[in-house]
């Protein structure tokens, strides 16, 4: 980011106290959610192609690689808690190649929690994706995990707040986050399709996807105690910031807060079934695998996406009692 534009950010920042509040009642993704279908065939060289079809006005990317078919369906909800204001944004993209012709058309979801104040969040919402597609993603990079993590890391991640991001490429999933927002994975026990367990319960596997960075951490203690940065006794940088990797904190990053991403990529098989992103109000009052049991049993009664989404924002706020801003998106992986 240029000289000029962290100027506007700071002169923005003084106009986000006037900004009105937002309704307590969970919030409708205002998308309109389509389904994103991944078809995959083995060629004759193994490598992996996409083209863009269009069938029934649904946005489709072919990919053709390890005979897998799926299809993706995704949405997000919120609702800024007991807090005067809501300062998470979050981003919704099936069709993430935006302006950018010839790239590798992909899926893009992500979460950005902000903290005093939200133009930080608002910022990386607006300009992270694309600065990262600028940074490169060819389709090439569909078979070249390196490349694409150096894309993402070096895609634009300065001011803003902490996150969570998730990019679908074919079939490869790339997760980076900084701070505490988290990706969890549902997936089977087995290559069975069948999520119903003999001996009773949920036969789904919680797996979360990220790292936390705070500033209690070992290793993040160690960098932030080596810029002369002091963590107190409640954990926080100066008594005063929880997480140890963020955007912005200007205040903050010559005492050894850094907006380095982790970056991890896996394959999606018949075995992943969903991916639920959460900032921290979501995951302080609930726990992976709970949230995981949640929206199984209500993929299993049959409710739609955006209602899984809604019902879960509602579960933390109204049933267990979060005070936080909570946001959640649900990205379901559909075996044809």
């Amino acid at each position: 980011m240029t000289d000029s534009a962290k100027s506007i950010l700071e002169e923005e920042t003084s106009k986000l106290e006037t900004k009105s509040k937002r309704s307590a009642d969970v919030e409708d993704a205002d998308v309109a959610v389509k389904k994103f279908k991944t078809e995959a065939v083995a060629d004759e060289t193994g490598d992996c192609t996409s083209r863009n079809l269009e069938a029934n006005g649904d946005e489709e990317l072919k990919v053709i690689r390890r005979g897998v078919q799926f299809e993706i369906e995704a949405n997000a909800a919120e609702d800024k808690g007991s807090r005067h204001t809501m300062e998470d944004a979050w981003v919704l993209l099936l069709d993430a190649s935006l302006d950018f012709p010839g790239k590798l058309r992909c899926a893009h979801f992500a979460i950005y929690d902000g903290h005093g104040g939200r133009l930080a969040a608002e910022h990386a919402q607006k300009h992270l994706h694309k600065n990262v597609l600028s940074a490169g993603l060819p389709r090439e990079l569909l078979v070249d995990v390196k490349a694409t993590k150096k894309a993402i890391l070096d895609g634009g991640w300065q001011d803003g707040a902490t996150a969570v991001c998730v990019w679908v490429l074919g079939q490869t999933v790339f997760v980076a986050n900084i701070g505490d927002a988290k990706a969890v994975v549902a997936r089977s026990l087995t290559t069975d399709k069948s999520t119903n367990n003999p001996n009773g319960g949920s036969s789904l596997k919680a797996i979360v996807l990220t790292r936390e960075h705070k500033a209690i951490y070992p290793q993040e203690r160690a960098r932030i105690q080596k810029a002369g940065g002091v963590v107190g006794s409640n954990g926080r940088l100066q008594g005063r910031l929880e997480v140890s990797r963020a955007f912005g904190d200007r205040q903050f990053k010559k005492l050894g807060v850094i907006a380095t991403p982790d970056v991890h990529s896996f394959e999606l098989t018949d075995r992943e079934h969903f991916i639920i992103l959460g900032c921290d109000g979501l995951w302080g009052v609930f726990g992976p695998s709970d949230a995981v049991d949640f929206v199984q049993k209500l993929l299993k009664d049959g409710l739609p996406v955006a209602s899984i989404s809604r019902r879960l924002v509602r579960e933390a706020i109204r049933e267990r009692r979060c005070k936080d801003n909570c946001t959640a998106i649900i990205i379901v992986f559909k075996p044809k």
